[in-house]
C-alpha cells in the first residue's frame, strides 16, 4: 500500500495583498475622474461664438421663430376671391341678386359664365368671364347636366387669373347671397395657411343621404383656403376624369377633397335652402351663428310680403347695414302681464303668441315650409321641427320689419316692425289679443365682437309701452343671472 499522505496545508499567493491594493486604486481613480468630467459639464459656461457662421445661422433661427410665432394680419374682405358660377340663360333674372351683396372696389372675384351675355357698365358686377371648354371630360349621368363639370371648376379658374393677396377662394351660384361681412368673421377663426374646405350641407335628410353628409352644398356657398386650391388645381383635370357618373359640380368637388384627404369644415351659417314655400320658420329659429349666405332665392317664397325676391333680400340688407354680427339673430322673451311668448329675428321679423312657450320649443323652427320634394314630411329634414300650430288661439301674428335706422342722440339701433296684414282666427281664450299691436320697436345697441365670444342668444326684454298699439323691446347682451323665465 502506499504511504498515507500528509495533510494538506493552504497555499498563499506572495502577491495578493498588493493585487487587491492596485484594484483599490484603480478603482478610485476612476471614480475621481468620473467626477471630475461630470461636474465640468454640470458647471460649464455658456457656449461663446467664435465665428461670424455660427452667429450667423442663430439670428437666422431666431427671425425664423420669430415669424413662426408673430399673429398673422387679420382676414379681411380684400383676401377673399370669389368664384361665382352663373348660366348665361337665366343671368338677366340672377344679376340681381349679384348686385345686392357685390361691392365694387371692395369685393373681389369673377362670374364664370357659358356663353357671352350683353352686359353694361352700369351694372357694377364682377368681371364677366366664360369658362374653358370642357368637352374632353367624360360625363354619364342620365339625369344631370354636364355643366356640373364646367361648375366644379370654377374655383380652379379663379385661381388661374393670379389675383394677389389672396388667403381664401369662395364659391358660390348666380343666385347665392352672401353677407360678406359674416363671411369674414367665419373664414377669421381658421388659418388660411393650412388646408381648409369650409361649407355646409342641404337642409334635406334625403338629399344629403344621396350625395353626403360630408359634402359642402355649393348653392350654400363654400370656402377653400388659398394652399388647398393650389393643389386642387394640380389635380382637379385628373380627379374628374374618374368622377363621370357623378350628378353635379359640388358631388365632384368633394371627391377631389377627399383624394386629397381634406374633410369638410361645417359652419351652418351657409344655408343651401333646398326647400320650398315660406322660410319664416327657418330665419326666425337660426342657428346661433353667423348668417353668412342664401340660396335657392328663385324656389321659396319672397321673404317679405308684397315683395319681389329681391326687394325682400335688400331689404333685409338695410338692417344688416346697421349690426350685421346680429342679422337674423334670435331672441326669446315674455309679456308676463299679457302671457304673450315673444320670438325675435333681429332685423327680419317679430312673432307674438297667446300663452307661454318654452325656449326649447321656440328655438326650434316651426314646419313654415315643404322638404325639397314639396311633401309635408317632418323626417325630412337634417334638423329638428316642430308643427305649425293649428290651434285658433296659438296661430303666429308676425311683424315683419319696416324700417331700421341709427339713433345718434340714444346711441342705439331702432327697428320698427309692423303687423302682417292678414285674417288671424277667433280665440276664446280671455287673454288680451296681440292683434291690438300694430306695431313693434325694438331697440339695440351694435355688437359686432359677438362672434368672439361664447355662442349665446340675445336677451329680450319688453318695455313700459308709451303709447297704445305699440310694444317696445330692449334687444342685447344678457346681463348677470338673467334666464328666460316666468
Amino acid at each position: 500500500m502506499p504511504p498515507s499522505a500528509a495533510p494538506a496545508t493552504p497555499r498563499h499567493h506572495p502577491n495578493l495583498p498588493t493585487i487587491h491594493s492596485a484594484v483599490s486604486w484603480l478603482f478610485l481613480s476612476l471614480l475621481f475622474l468620473y467626477i471630475v468630467y461630470y461636474s465640468t459639464i454640470l458647471f460649464e459656461p455658456a457656449p461663446t461664438f467664435t465665428n461670424k457662421t455660427t452667429c450667423q445661422d442663430s439670428d437666422n433661427r431666431l427671425e425664423n421663430l420669430q415669424s413662426n410665432t408673430s399673429k398673422p394680419t387679420q382676414t379681411e374682405l380684400k383676401h377673399i376671391a370669389f368664384g361665382i358660377a352663373a348660366s348665361s340663360r337665366l343671368w338677366q333674372t340672377r344679376k340681381e341678386y349679384l348686385k345686392l351683396w357685390w361691392r365694387p372696389g371692395e369685393t373681389r372675384g369673377a362670374v364664370w359664365l357659358d356663353k357671352r351675355v350683353r352686359i353694361t357698365k352700369d351694372d357694377n358686377l364682377p368681371d364677366i368671364h366664360l369658362s374653358n371648354d370642357t368637352s374632353k371630360f367624360p360625363y354619364t349621368n342620365p339625369d344631370g347636366d354636364r355643366s356640373a363639370i364646367r361648375i366644379s371648376r370654377v374655383v380652379s379658374e379663379t385661381l388661374r387669373l393670379g389675383m394677389e393677396d389672396v388667403r381664401w377662394f369662395v364659391m358660390g351660384d348666380d343666385d347665392t347671397v352672401f353677407i360678406v361681412e359674416n363671411l369674414v368673421r367665419i373664414l377669421s377663426k381658421y388659418d388660411h395657411n393650412q388646408f381648409f374646405y369650409i361649407g355646409s350641407t342641404s337642409e334635406s335628410h334625403i338629399q344629403n343621404m344621396l350625395f353626403s353628409y360630408g359634402m359642402a352644398f355649393g348653392g350654400g356657398g363654400f370656402a377653400i383656403s388659398y394652399p388647398l386650391a393650389v393643389e386642387l388645381e394640380k389635380m382637379q383635370d385628373r380627379c374628374l376624369q374618374r368622377y363621370s357618373g357623378y350628378y353635379g359640380s359640388d358631388d365632384r368637388m368633394h371627391a377631389c377633397m377627399a383624394e386629397l384627404n381634406v374633410p369638410l369644415t361645417k359652419e351652418p351659417g351657409f344655408h343651401q335652402y333646398d326647400v320650398h314655400g315660406s322660410l319664416l320658420g327657418l330665419l326666425a329659429a337660426h342657428p346661433v351663428t353667423p348668417f353668412v349666405s342664401l340660396h335657392h332665392l328663385d324656389v321659396v317664397d319672397p321673404i317679405f310680403p308684397g315683395m319681389s325676391r329681391a326687394q325682400g333680400i335688400k331689404h333685409l340688407l338695410e338692417s344688416a347695414k346697421y349690426d350685421s354680427a346680429s342679422i337674423i339673430q334670435q331672441s326669446i322673451c315674455y309679456d308676463k302681464k299679457r302671457e304673450w311668448s315673444i320670438l325675435v329675428s333681429w332685423g327680419f321679423a317679430i312673432q307674438i303668441v297667446r300663452g307661454i312657450l318654452s325656449p326649447r320649443e321656440l328655438e326650434t323652427p316651426a314646419r313654415t315650409f315643404l322638404n325639397w320634394y314639396r311633401k309635408l314630411d317632418y323626417t325630412a329634414y337634417a334638423f329638428n321641427t316642430r308643427p305649425v300650430t293649428r290651434h285658433p288661439c296659438q296661430k303666429p301674428f308676425v311683424y315683419y320689419m319696416s324700417t331700421t335706422r341709427y339713433d345718434k342722440a340714444r346711441d342705439k339701433i331702432i327697428g320698427i316692425y309692423t303687423l302682417h296684414g292678414e285674417e288671424y282666427p277667433y280665440c276664446k281664450w280671455g287673454m288680451e289679443s296681440p292683434e291690438k299691436i300694430d306695431t313693434i320697436v325694438v331697440l339695440k345697441k351694435e355688437d359686432s365682437n359677438r362672434w368672439t365670444k361664447a355662442p349665446r342668444r340675445d336677451c329680450c326684454r319688453v318695455l313700459p309701452a308709451k303709447e297704445k298699439g305699440t310694444l317696445y323691446l330692449w334687444v342685447g347682451n344678457c346681463q348677470a343671472n338673467e334666464v328666460i323665465e316666468l
